[in-house]
């Protein structure tokens, strides 16, 4: 299992991008495409599985605060925080979703249809798959109360490989000449 308790990252953070949303399906879908236009500038490129699994648990733990750790009037936060060295070949990033409902804590199920009474081959639910989910992409997962007032902070961690761009070619010869 995946889930852990470790409330900070033992790595020092060398980026950190941090935005409130407001708590609604919008606001889930705005955190999505900001964090991945902040992924693709730390070396994750649109379209890298990587990149698809970080936006997938942005996604998904956007989606689980707005859906259950709603209360009217607050907004949900995400940080997200890159801890490896910035010139490693891997970067390992942490998403941590903060809302302001302390009282209903994330527990995945065993299976995505675990809950008695689904059914479960054809099921066409669309919800309740989203903590499996995080489970099955995530290095590690946890939830800590919040720090700075009423409710929690789901995080997970993905370590992924960058992409670092070459560096220009020193040309000799007469194509090297400018025209």
């Amino acid at each position: 299992m995946n889930r852990t308790e470790q409330p900070a990252p033992a790595i020092p953070v060398h980026s950190c991008f941090t935005i409130r949303f407001s708590s609604t399906p919008r606001g889930a879908r705005l955190a999505r495409r900001l964090c991945g236009e902040r992924l693709d500038t730390w070396g994750i490129p649109y379209g890298s599985d990587a990149h698809d699994v970080l936006s997938l648990l942005v996604s998904e733990l956007a989606t689980n605060a707005v859906t259950h750790g709603h209360v009217t009037g607050r907004d949900f936060r995400v940080n997200l925080l890159a801890l490896s060295a910035p010139d490693a070949a891997t970067l390992t990033i942490r998403v941590e979703v903060t809302d302001t409902r302390g009282d209903r804590l994330p527990e995945p199920p065993a299976t995505p249809a675990a809950r008695a009474g689904e059914p479960t081959a054809n099921s066409t639910r669309t919800g309740g798959r989203g903590l499996f989910l995080v489970e099955a992409l995530a290095d590690r997962w946890g939830c800590v109360p919040r720090q700075d007032g009423p409710g929690k902070t789901v995080w997970a961690e993905y370590t992924a490989a960058t992409v670092t761009t070459p560096a220009p070619v020193a040309r000799s010869g007469p194509s090297a000449a400018p025209s």
